[in-house]
């Protein structure tokens, strides 16, 4: 599996080179800025990209933006985005997006490297990766979101990471019962379309933030 990582942080890169291919992917690239990005991805078509959101040279979103830029010339680019922030309005736009998988990784709240590697490969195989903090900061703005009970927007930061109704329901020590009822009630609240599938779970949370 090939994978192009875009970090501007010389022992990162370097840590992120040697953590992903002792997993077995193949590095075809290691950028720092965003244009080097935008060329790289171009040029290799990677399985899968591992993008930081702030790259030189003004360290703002030049990393969301040539991964959006080159997903609109290869549409289903898989990018996983691995940051220490929420950048919202490019992180929308590249969310929003049902062409190949996506996710959104906080760098200080990734837990475990199997995480991180399984979220890789989730990407990859055109599934979301999302941490609840991204999701939350997201919707915060979001008037539906007001709706939801502090439990039902825990379930909705789960469901947003892939997890499964059994994954959820032992995540948060209640039964599957409970959780079901729970999803029933944010997609009425959010009128969005009830599904028993994850990965269009997934993606009605991911459709709802273009709202």
């Amino acid at each position: 599996m090939r994978v192009v990582i875009a970090e501007d942080l010389a022992l990162l890169r370097d840590g992120l080179i040697r953590l992903l291919s002792a997993y077995g992917f193949t590095v075809a690239a290691a950028v720092e800025t965003g244009e080097a990005l935008r060329e790289a991805l171009l040029e290799h078509r990677p399985d899968v990209a591992v993008v930081d959101v702030r790259l030189p040279p003004t360290f703002t979103d030049e990393g969301l933006r040539a991964a959006i830029a080159a997903r609109a010339e290869a549409p289903g680019l898989p990018v996983l985005v691995l940051s220490q922030h929420v950048e919202q309005l490019y992180a929308r736009e590249l969310l929003s997006d049902r062409r190949g998988g996506v996710g959104y990784l906080l760098k200080d709240r990734v837990a475990t490297v199997g995480e991180f590697v399984d979220a890789v490969r989730r990407v990859a195989g055109g599934g979301t990766a999302m941490d609840p903090e991204v999701v939350s900061q997201l919707l915060a703005r979001s008037a539906p979101i007001a709706a939801l009970t502090p439990r039902e927007r825990e379930v909705l930061g789960l469901m947003a990471e892939g997890r499964s109704n059994a994954a959820i329901a032992a995540r948060l020590f209640v039964t599957d019962k409970a959780v079901g009822k729970h999803i029933n009630n944010i997609f009425a609240k959010l009128g969005l379309p009830q599904s028993e599938d994850d990965n269009r779970r997934v993606l009605a949370v991911l459709a709802y933030l273009r709202l």
